[in-house]
């Protein structure tokens, strides 16, 4: 196994469109709610496919059969550059964003999804700047007993690691602001059932 070191951003230089493979710019044109003509600048994604959304993003309900342990999901940390740092949360494929969950899921944690619970609308995580939509998926997975952790089945190049926590110590652990909203929202379910 080679040697392994700290990723991190090099360097940085202007892109223009026509050579970017991923995304493009785009100067919109659009008429405002007072008729007024406006012009808006974003970032497009050219891998949408033919579901017409980019990206899923994966809850995981690790369930026991016998409440072994808590209510649990699995989160992986993956360097992006972007960010220039690792985040958390799990991407996509060209296949129905439910498709892409159970294959992301399986191949990226080891878990097999047993079914999937729900599947959100499309949704936008910053819609001033990119067009890139995602959905949530909410898969299950139910353990006999213990809590158990497969190997994961990562591409060559491909570099994550998982880790199990329980759901309600989630909000501790997040970055990914998507993912931090949904577990402010679970603490704040929680929060409220107890009368807090």
């Amino acid at each position: 196994m080679p040697e392994l070191f700290e990723p991190k951003v090099t360097s940085t230089e202007e892109l223009a469109s026509s050579n970017a493979k991923w995304i493009s710019l785009k100067k919109l044109h659009y008429t405002d709610q007072e008729g007024r003509s406006r012009v808006w600048e974003c970032a497009e994604r050219r891998t949408r496919g033919a579901s017409g959304v980019d990206a899923v993003s994966i809850l995981v309900l690790l369930k026991s059969k016998t409440n072994a342990f808590p209510l649990s999901t699995v989160i992986i940390e993956q360097f992006r550059p972007p960010a220039g740092k690792y985040v958390i949360g799990l991407i996509d494929k060209d296949e129905t964003p439910e498709q892409a969950a159970i294959r992301e899921l399986e191949e990226e944690t080891g878990y097999k999804a047993d079914s999937i619970a729900e599947s959100s609308p499309v949704t936008v995580a910053d819609p001033g700047m990119t067009t890139a939509n995602m959905k949530l998926v909410v898969a299950n997975v139910l353990l006999d007993d213990k809590l158990e952790t497969p190997d994961s089945k990562l591409d060559d190049g491909e570099f994550i690691v998982k880790r199990v926590v329980a759901l309600d110590q989630l909000h501790d652990e997040l970055i990914n602001s998507r993912l931090s909203h949904l577990a402010s929202g679970y603490n704040l379910a929680q929060r409220i059932a107890k009368g807090l």
